[in-house]
């Protein structure tokens, strides 16, 4: 039997991108958003418009979804489809970190914590599956906004809420901080949503390279950085090697 054709996994990883985009993309910001050359991405967009899939903002050129595909619908990752395929792979990356670990989605510009797994040890902890957690302060958060263009629209350009003095507010830095996460494949935080807590997370694809979701691990400072402050290199490794892992079972064919 023929393999998948690549071509079209990424044409429908553009839809989808647009689909959940709460504005216009232009070519560099899906081009980044994929992880695709900006050449690839710009003639499957002139592809799909011209099948009527996408249309081209004349003024901007930005693109948005086309009238041909709007009254088919719109379909985005089913939520419990990303929690099932993940399930395995967050038990064992609790075991391998000794850390907590949660599964986070975008949902109306916060992340949706949608599977949580308990450090394991006798420590009292509170389940935090179905809470929303801000994007800007925290190491899943982060990944999704470096990877979606269309989540960081939703955080709008004025200062953004401070929760430890850590934490990024103004949007010039944040822009700096994604642009680096993009550059290694994964985020970090350390005291920026609660002091004395840090977080590492690395994010999840889906069919064609988009970014559905994201996993990662936190705990106290003293167990999830090193002496310098900075990221245990171990735990980095175990975050992404996950990240892969549920990348594959949702068929992200790059991992």
């Amino acid at each position: 039997m023929p393999g998948p054709v690549q071509s079209i996994q990424r044409g429908a990883a553009i839809l989808r991108l647009l689909a959940r985009s709460s504005g216009k993309l232009g070519v560099g910001e899906i081009a980044t958003s994929l992880g695709l050359p900006r050449g690839t991405a710009h003639g499957l967009l002139r592809t799909l418009q011209l099948v009527g899939f996408v249309e081209q903002d004349s003024a901007t050129g930005k693109y948005q979804l086309g009238a041909a595909l709007l009254h088919l619908g719109t379909s985005y990752l089913d939520v419990n489809e990303l929690r099932s395929r993940a399930i395995n792979w967050a038990d064992a990356l609790a075991a391998r970190s000794c850390e907590s670990v949660k599964i986070g989605t975008v949902l109306d510009g916060q992340v949706l914590v949608v599977h949580h797994v308990f450090r394991p040890d006798d420590t009292l902890q509170t389940l935090d599956v179905g809470s929303l957690m801000p994007m800007h302060a925290t190491a899943l958060g982060k990944v999704l906004l470096a990877f979606d263009s269309g989540a960081g629209a939703t955080l709008g350009n004025g200062p953004l809420e401070a929760y430890t003095r850590r934490t990024i507010v103004a949007p010039k830095d944040l822009t700096r901080s994604l642009a680096g996460i993009r550059e290694v494949g994964w985020a970090a935080q350390v005291e920026e949503m609660t002091v004395g807590e840090a977080g590492i997370a690395a994010p999840i694809r889906g069919h064609g390279g988009l970014v559905v979701g994201a996993i990662g691990i936190s705990g106290a400072v003293e167990r999830i950085c090193d002496a310098k402050g900075q990221p245990n290199t171990a735990l980095v490794t175990f975050v992404r090697d996950a990240a892969r892992a549920v990348s594959r079972d949702l068929g992200a064919a790059r991992w």
